[in-house]
């Protein structure tokens, strides 16, 4: 494994499970912490990229909704909201700590097309650039089959790569890769690294973690072969307490570590 320090540019990702309670709600204190955190990135003179979900559950405190959405157009409205609601909540931590935010959604057809793609690369520059934070979801109030990511682990993958990252962390509600299901089997053991994403690796995953994320860990697996592939190192990590990403810069245990692949 690198020294962090090697590490300027990184992009963390967050998931629904990690930004809210077991009510749907946003678990604010866990999302306080987070922006602290990363601020302090930043202090330190690194870019961070945030790849954030929680906008459904936003809206759905917001409106007052009690279930989670049934359909896809319910689904989308109260991401219509709660994405506002969400980056409010987001630029008023951030500036706190001085620094500015930028809102960027995306869809799967942005990165499929090479022009747009370019433009978007060429939006991440310029916001880094000027100091700025950006924080990245899909773009839920439009996206459907053909034109999702299906959940923001390949979101993540895709964002890193534009942004030309060199870390991307994913902060799950699993402390990282078993060698077995560790909530059906108490003697998984964590896997500290991996070197390389094989297909015998991704035959292990499982599926989604819990009840209010969408991705699970072949997601991720995935996820962490695209960007091991394209040069970019990345970790698996427990976001129950954000504080875990002074484990990864003080170089201490803090979940599973996907070495990136040398350039051919």
């Amino acid at each position: 494994m690198q020294d962090f320090s090697s590490y300027r540019r990184v992009v963390v990702k967050v998931g629904t499970s990690t930004l809210t309670h077991a009510t749907g709600h946003l678990d604010l204190r866990r999302i306080e912490t987070l922006v602290r955190v990363l601020a302090d990135f930043r202090n330190q003179g690194r870019e961070v990229v945030l790849v954030s979900s929680g906008a459904v559950s936003a809206g759905i405190a917001r409106l007052g909704v009690d279930h989670r959405p049934r359909s896809t157009e319910e689904k989308q409205a109260l991401a219509a909201v709660g994405q506002s609601q969400l980056m409010k909540l987001y630029e008023r931590l951030f500036s706190d700590y001085g620094y500015c935010v930028g809102q960027i959604l995306l869809t799967r057809d942005v990165m499929d097309s090479p022009t747009r793609r370019k433009h978007a690369e060429q939006t991440f520059e310029t916001l880094l650039s000027l100091g700025c934070i950006p924080i990245v979801n899909e773009n839920d109030s439009v996206s459907s089959e053909g034109i999702n990511f299906g959940g923001n682990d390949t979101l993540s993958a895709y964002v890193a790569m534009v942004c030309h990252a060199d870390l991307l962390v994913n902060l799950s509600d699993v402390d990282g890769l078993y060698d077995r299901d560790p909530r059906r089997d108490a003697s998984a053991r964590l896997i500290p690294q991996v070197d390389r994403v094989t297909d015998d690796l991704l035959a292990i995953a499982g599926g989604a973690g819990t009840e209010r994320g969408t991705g699970g860990m072949a997601t991720k697996l995935e996820a962490a072969r695209m960007v091991t592939e394209a040069g970019i190192s990345m970790i698996i990590a427990n976001g129950a307490d954000p504080l875990i990403l002074y484990n990864i810069t003080d170089e201490r245990k803090f979940g599973t570590f996907f070495s990136a692949q040398p350039a051919h």
